[in-house]
Order: structure tokens, then C-alpha cells, then sequence
């Protein structure tokens, strides 16, 4: 008799909770954390004066410094972040996979290592860096999720878990996602749903939505997610951390369970894996250290360049030229998200020195296009991979995927040729986006013509809305775009939602579509005060391959709107 997802959903359940320490669980389990679980690790009584200073004095990039120096050491970090990962556990619901014990010793032998040869092992000696649930851990489930695929420990490691010990890493929880890995806040049937830490009534968003708020809760200094239409920036977005969605060939990606049947990416669109964290040069650090970690020689579908082999923008000859993109042409950006795009132009403007010059883009011509092709490549398989997991035990579908997900004949060849031929039609075209003459440059911020006359990134909204309510995320298509056109992608967090962010209403002609309206009624069926002190942040876009030139360009655009973060108007804690 094959048994029952609620009886298998119980004994995973209870192996996860055996796995944390008595002594770390929280005395009132039943907390009052009504909106906000933020503040809950350094006011529980859980964790250390030291285990604080470890987990909210450093980013990632300051902490590896630490330890390649012993002035910490990696048993004392590694049993910190741990604990306060079990807190995020028990008020976020954020871990699937824990590995505590494991960790801790891979820690105390690194230590030891060092006190032997005075050096680190490698670049992460010693960093703990917590994975998306997808990432084959030796040992360990990746059951994505799925009652099916518990209890089926994987036998070897993922190409990116291999490169990331190999530098020194030390990996101790992954984390949880939503069924299918094709919804836009992380629920499933298994593990339960990841609530928002700072803002429960808000999605924690998708599908790497448990690294998010595992990191927005400091139970990680250092995540990694996956991402094939959004799934890395926009859990940045909703947890106000940074983020990098690579292009294909850029970080190693082999050995993830993805639920489907071996070569089906390759009928798709590519999935790429990177990283979120709490500041813009933690995500530098961690493309830069993955670069020179020889990543082709664990994937043979990565790119074989060093990161001093990729190309930097030459900013001291010219200055840095962005293109802002404040819609996608299918669905109109919400105030709030208008306002925001309008605060970021200004500031960009006037930044000192003019180091940023501004250039205004209509792209809806392409961008609009792109939601119809997306959906067409990313439905080939007809959704029936997932069907049989679920079947195979009788599991329903989670309540965003409801209405929105059914099985289907998968799609004849010819209609698959011609999807494919679509993207690179889109992605082509698309390339005239980074020149004046492509015809999408609408104003130029500057009277004179600076060297050549192309752009070096965009700048785009995460969404057409503010962070919604629990399963109400709308269309994809602001972020999916750029896995379609493979784009280096990554999310800035710019400023919190404002009181004077509630003024503003919807045009009163006729929606351009469904998705349209949808937008419309988060805005005019919600209670707006829900998005208040939430995190507005923006996409940084760069060509495809280009991530050196991108997280320097999300340095650069997030020094730059520094201001609207210390403006001190009334509403903002970002």
C-alpha cells in the first residue's frame, strides 16, 4: 500500500524538528509574532551576546575576511548561524533540510586545519552558506517538496555543493520552496508555507522564498536559490536583500533535482543558480569567488572564464549610462511602483559627480511579447512530471497553483521549434536595446554625447505592484522576461513603502488585459496599509554573460540612492 503525502508529510516533519537541538527551541513556541519575527532571535534569550555580534555585526564578505585571518573561527560562526537558523525555522517555517551536527564538525575541522598550517583551506574557509532545497546534498533528501520524493536520501553532492566546499564552505540547512517550484510564494504540502519575517501578512515570495527569509532573519549571512522566471530577486525583493540571477553557463547548475525527467531543461528555459544576501558586494564575492573556482571543471556547460577575464565597465572614462524601464507594457505599474521608478531617475540624476547618466526606454514593444513565449516554452512538458509525483501519493496542488496549473498533452515538435525560434527572435531583437539606433531610447539625461552611444544596464520594477498579501503575487512577466532573453539580472532594495505611497489611483479607462485587472484590484480590493514600511526594490539588467559588469553596476546604482534611504520622510526604516 503506497502511503498517503499527510503520513509522509508527518515523519519528514518530525525528522526536522529532531534535528534541532532541544536546547535552541524557543520557550513559548506560541510567541506573539503577529507581523513582524525580525527582532525575535536577539530578544529570545537563545542566543549569545557574541552569537548577535557573529550573525548582525558582519556580511558575508567582512566574516570570510575574519576567518581567513583566525580572528574567528569557524566552529563559533558556523554554531551561530545555526542556532539562529532555528529560531527562523520556528517562526518563519523557512528550513526543509537540516545538518547541523554535520556542519559542526566539518567546521572544528577546519579549524584545526588552520591552527596547523596558518591558512585557510580556501577563499569561503569556514562561511556557512545555506541552499535552496533543489541542491543534492550527499545524504540528505532533495525532495523539493514533494511526499513522493522524501525519504530518498541523495547519493551524490550537485556540481555547485562540490565547488562550494572545495572553497572552503561550510553548508548546514537548505531551505524551503513551493511545490513545483513554479509558484510565486513558497507553500507546499510537506513543509508547510515560509511566512514573511518582517511582514507576515505579505508573501515571502518565490520559489526560493525559505532562503529569503531565512536570510532576511540572519539565520544566513550567504544563500543560494535558483531561478527560472524570478525565483532568486523576487524573495530578495519581498525580504529587502540583494540578489543575482546569473546567465545560463555562469555558475554550475548540474545535479539539481528539478523534478523532472533528466534533459527536460534543455527542451526549456534554463534555470541558473546565485546568490541573495544582505549587502551588494556579498553577491560580488560570491560570482567572483564561483569564477575563479575552476566551476567548468563540476559542470561542463560552464563557461570557462576567471573573473578577471570578464569584462568591467570603463567608468573612468565615461560615465555609467542606464536605461530606466518603468513598464513592461502588459501590465501597468501600480502608483507606488511609478513613484519608485520616478524616485530613482531624480536620484540617479543627482548623483555627485554626474557618475550615472540616465536614459529614459520604451520596451514595451519587446517585453510584451516575451510573457506568450515564456509560458509556452516553460508549459512543453504539460506539467505531467509534477502530476505524477502528485498522483503517485494524492497530493493536491498548493493554493496559488490552484486554477493556475493543469495537465496537459505535451507539446508536438514542431510547436516546440517554433517556440524556440521565438526566443531567439526575442533575444536577438533584443539586442538593439543596448544601442541608441535600436530605436527604444526615448530622452537622454545629458546634452552631450559621451564617448560611445551605448547603454550598460537597465533599470526595471520587480513587479508592476508592492510586496502583496499571501498568494497574490500577479504576473511574473517583469522578471521572467530576462530568463527568457537569458539576461545577468540581479534586485537592489531601495527604499521601504511610504505613507505618502498610499496616495495615487488606478486609470479609469479599461484594463489592457486580466493580468491588468488583477494588478488594478491590489490596489483598490486590498487594504492598503498591509504594504506599509514593506521593501521597494528594482532589477539591474545587463547583457547576457556580463555579471562582473552587472554587480558592479548594482554597486554603483545602490550608492548612488543612498539618499532616498536617509531622506528621513516619514514611513521609511529601510
Amino acid at each position: 500500500m503506497v502511503e498517503s503525502w499527510q503520513a509522509i508529510a508527518a515523519r519528514k516533519q518530525q525528522e526536522r524538528a529532531a534535528r534541532i537541538p532541544r536546547e535552541w527551541l524557543l520557550k513559548e513556541p506560541a510567541f506573539s509574532y503577529s507581523t513582524n519575527a525580525i527582532d525575535i532571535p536577539r530578544q529570545c534569550g537563545l542566543l549569545t551576546e557574541h552569537e548577535i555580534a557573529i550573525t548582525e555585526n558582519y556580511d558575508a564578505t567582512s566574516l570570510v575576511n575574519e576567518l581567513s585571518k583566525g580572528a574567528l573561527g569557524s566552529e563559533q560562526v558556523v554554531t551561530a548561524f545555526s542556532k539562529r537558523a532555528a529560531i527562523a525555522q520556528q517562526v518563519c517555517n523557512c528550513l526543509t533540510e537540516i545538518f547541523f551536527d554535520d556542519a559542526i564538525a566539518r567546521a572544528k575541522e577546519l579549524d584545526a586545519y588552520f591552527k596547523k598550517n596558518g591558512r585557510p583551506i580556501g577563499p569561503l574557509h569556514g562561511l556557512p552558506i545555506s541552499l535552496k532545497d533543489g541542491f543534492k546534498v550527499r545524504g540528505y533528501d532533495a525532495s523539493v517538496g514533494v511526499a513522493g520524493l522524501c525519504f530518498k536520501p541523495a547519493t551524490t553532492n550537485s556540481a555547485l555543493v562540490d565547488l562550494l566546499l572545495s572553497l572552503g564552505a561550510v553548508l548546514y540547512c537548505k531551505t524551503n520552496i513551493p511545490l513545483t517550484m513554479m509558484a510565486l510564494d513558497s507553500h507546499n504540502n510537506v513543509f508547510g508555507r515560509t511566512l514573511n519575517p518582517a511582514h507576515h501578512a505579505l508573501t515571502a515570495g518565490g520559489s526560493s522564498g525559505g532562503e529569503g527569509a531565512l536570510v532576511a532573519m540572519r539565520g544566513s549571512i550567504l544563500g543560494v536559490g535558483t531561478d527560472v522566471g524570478g525565483s532568486i530577486r523576487i524573495p530578495a525583493a519581498c525580504n529587502k536583500l540583494y540578489g543575482v540571477k546569473p546567465s545560463h553557463g555562469r555558475v554550475p547548475y548540474a545535479g539539481q533535482e528539478g523534478g523532472q525527467k533528466p534533459g527536460s531543461s534543455k527542451l526549456g528555459i534554463e534555470a541558473t543558480a546565485g546568490p541573495i544576501a544582505t549587502t551588494a558586494r556579498d553577491c560580488a564575492m560570491f560570482m567572483r569567488v564561483v569564477a575563479n573556482g575552476g566551476p567548468e571543471t563540476f559542470d561542463p556547460e560552464v563557461v570557462a572564464q576567471g573573473w578577471d577575464q570578464l569584462a568591467l565597465f570603463n567608468t573612468k572614462l565615461k560615465p555609467l549610462r542606464v536605461g530606466i524601464v518603468r513598464g513592461d507594457g502588459h501590465v501597468k505599474p501600480l502608483p507606488p511602483i511609478a513613484r519608485l521608478m520616478e524616485d530613482v531617475a531624480q536620484t540617479l540624476r543627482a548623483a555627485p559627480g554626474q557618475a550615472i547618466e540616465v536614459v529614459e526606454l520604451d520596451l514595451s514593444p519587446i517585453l510584451s511579447r516575451c510573457l506568450k513565449s515564456f509560458n509556452g516554452i516553460m508549459s512543453i512538458d504539460g506539467a505531467n512530471a509534477w502530476f505524477d509525483h502528485m498522483d503517485a501519493t494524492g497530493e493536491p496542488l498548493s493554493p496559488w497553483l490552484q486554477g493556475r496549473l493543469t495537465r496537459r498533452p505535451q507539446k508536438p515538435l514542431d510547436e516546440v521549434r517554433k517556440l524556440q525560434a521565438e526566443r531567439t527572435e526575442l533575444q536577438t531583437t533584443f539586442l538593439k536595446v543596448w544601442h541608441e539606433n535600436g530605436g527604444y531610447w526615448l530622452t537622454d539625461a545629458s546634452e552631450a554625447h559621451i564617448g560611445d552611444r551605448t547603454l550598460d544596464a537597465l533599470i526595471c520594477p520587480v513587479a508592476p505592484h508592492p510586496i502583496p498579501p499571501i498568494d497574490r503575487w500577479n504576473t511574473a512577466n517583469y522578471t521572467s522576461a530576462f530568463n527568457l532573453l537569458d539576461l545577468s539580472t540581479g534586485v537592489v532594495p531601495v527604499r521601504s513603502f511610504r505613507t505618502d505611497d498610499l496616495e495615487g489611483d488606478v486609470p479609469s479607462d479599461k484594463p489592457l488585459n486580466g493580468w491588468d485587472k488583477i494588478n488594478r484590484e491590489l490596489w483598490t480590493k486590498v487594504d492598503k496599509k498591509v504594504y506599509l514600511d514593506s521593501p521597494l526594490s528594482v532589477q539591474i539588467v545587463t547583457p547576457r554573460l556580463t555579471e562582473r559588469r552587472l554587480v558592479e553596476a548594482m554597486g554603483a546604482i545602490d550608492a548612488a540612492l543612498q539618499p532616498l534611504r536617509t531622506s528621513g520622510r516619514r514611513g521609511s526604516r529601510l
